[in-house]
C-alpha cells in the first residue's frame, strides 16, 4: 500500500503592533478604540508601579516573597480585554495582576496574598476568579471544570480563560486538562505566557517542540502563536477563541510569546543563567513602550499625560501598600476556626494553647483548669 499523508498542520503566527510601533492597519482595523487603548496602557502602567513597589516591599522585609509581572503586562492586558467582566472566569497562575485588576479584584488582595495573609485569596463575590494557583500546572484542571460545570448548566455567552507559563506545559496536569477539554467541548481558553523561562531553564532545554503552540494540536484544538507584548494581537486572538468557545466551538490555544523582564521571584537571581544581552534585546521590546508609541502616533499621548499618569499611579499603589499593611493581622485561631465545624475539647485546648509558649503539650503549663484531666 502507498504511503499517504495522514495529518497535516500548521501554526499561525500573529502580530499587528511590532515593537517599533508600527500598526498594521488591515489586521487591527476596529479591534480596540483610542480610548480603549489608552485605558489598557494606564492600567498598564499602574501594575507596573505595583510591581516595582511590591520588589521593594519584599527587599525591606514588608513582604515574604514577590513575582514581578514586568514585562508582561500586553498579555494580561489584552487578554483581559477580550473577555467580558462578570461573566467570564479568569483561572490565572500567578504573573497575570492586571488581567485581575481588570476584571474586578482589589490590588491590595495581591499584596495580601504575597505577605502569607489567605485572605489575600478570598475572592470577594461577583468576581469570576479563582486564587492564584502556585503549583505548576494544576488550576489548568480546574480550568476545564469550571467551563464544563457551564456547559452542563446550558449557560449561555459564558467561557473561561486560564493562564500558565511554558514551563506548565511540561507537566501532566496540562495535557490532562487539554484532553479532557477537548474531549467534552468545553468553552475554556488555554493562555499560554511564554516568557522563554521555566524558573532557571530555557525554553529550547524543556521542550525540543519550536512552539508551543503546536502542542494543542495533538488534541484537534484550534491554536496560534502571537506577539505576547502586542497588545491588539494578544486581544484579537483571545476575542476569536473567546467567540469560538460561546459558540458551541470548544477550547482554544493561545501562546503569547513575551518574556519575563525580573527575575522569577524575589528569592532568585537571574543574572546567574542569563544573558545580559538577550535581556537587553527584549527590553526594547517592552509593551508599555511600543503602546506608548502607537498612542503618540495617534496624537492621543503627550509627556504631560504622562507624567500625570505616573503621578497618579504612585497616588493609587501607594494607598494600596496602605490598605494591605492596615489589615490587622489574622489570629492563630483561624486555623481552628476555619477547619473544623466544631471543635472538640482536645482541639479547643489546641487552640487556646497555641497563645501560650506550651505549644499545647503541657496544657497544665499555661494554666487552663482541667486541661491535664482532660489529657
Amino acid at each position: 500500500m502507498p504511503r499517504r499523508k495522514a495529518y497535516e498542520a500548521k501554526i499561525d503566527y500573529l502580530q499587528i503592533l511590532d515593537e517599533n510601533g508600527k500598526f498594521d492597519a488591515r489586521l487591527g482595523k476596529d479591534l480596540l478604540s483610542d480610548e480603549q487603548v489608552v485605558e489598557a496602557y494606564e492600567q498598564m502602567w499602574i501594575c507596573r508601579e505595583l510591581d516595582e513597589t511590591a520588589f521593594k516591599l519584599q527587599r525591606s522585609g514588608r513582604m515574604g516573597t514577590y513575582p514581578q509581572n514586568k514585562g508582561q503586562e500586553a498579555a494580561a492586558v489584552g487578554s483581559a480585554l477580550a473577555m467580558v467582566k462578570g461573566q467570564d472566569w479568569l483561572v490565572p497562575c500567578y504573573r497575570e495582576n492586571a488581567a485581575l485588576f481588570l476584571h474586578g479584584l482589589p490590588m491590595h488582595f495581591i499584596l495580601l496574598h504575597w505577605m502569607g495573609d489567605e485572605r489575600g485569596n478570598q475572592i470577594p463575590e461577583n468576581v469570576n476568579q479563582t486564587p492564584l494557583s502556585i503549583p505548576i500546572g494544576t488550576h489548568m484542571l480546574h480550568a476545564t471544570g469550571i467551563a464544563w460545570a457551564s456547559k452542563l448548566r446550558k449557560e449561555k455567552n459564558k467561557a473561561v480563560i486560564t493562564y500558565f507559563g511554558d514551563g506548565a506545559t511540561s507537566e501532566g496536569d496540562f495535557h490532562g486538562a487539554m484532553n479532557f477539554a477537548s474531549t467534552l467541548k468545553v468553552p475554556v481558553v488555554f493562555f499560554c505566557q511564554n516568557n522563554e523561562w521555566a524558573i532557571s531553564v530555557p525554553r529550547h532545554e524543556q521542550m525540543n517542540s519550536p512552539t508551543v503552540a503546536q502542542k494543542a494540536i495533538a488534541y484537534e484544538m484550534p491554536t496560534i502563536r502571537v506577539d505576547g507584548n502586542d497588545l491588539f494581537a494578544v486581544y484579537k486572538a483571545v476575542k476569536d477563541a473567546r467567540d469560538r468557545a460561546v459558540e458551541g466551538g470548544g477550547p482554544s490555544f493561545v501562546e503569547a510569546v513575551t518574556y519575563r523582564l525580573g527575575d522569577h521571584t524575589t528569592a532568585d537571581d537571574a543574572r546567574r543563567y542569563r544573558d545580559q544581552k538577550e535581556l537587553d534585546a527584549w527590553l526594547e521590546k517592552d509593551p508599555l513602550i511600543r503602546t506608548r508609541k502607537y498612542l503618540e502616533s495617534k496624537d492621543a499621548w503627550s509627556e504631560s499625560k504622562q507624567k500625570k499618569l505616573g503621578e497618579r499611579a504612585k497616588k493609587i499603589v501607594s494607598e494600596v501598600v496602605k490598605t494591605a499593611e492596615g489589615i490587622a493581622e489574622p489570629s492563630t485561631n483561624d486555623i481552628f476556626d476555619y477547619t473544623f465545624a466544631e471543635l472538640c475539647d482536645e482541639l479547643k485546648t489546641q487552640r487556646d494553647t497555641m497563645r501560650t509558649n506550651s505549644l499545647g503539650q503541657f496544657p497544665e503549663q499555661a494554666g487552663l483548669r482541667g486541661a491535664a484531666e482532660r489529657v
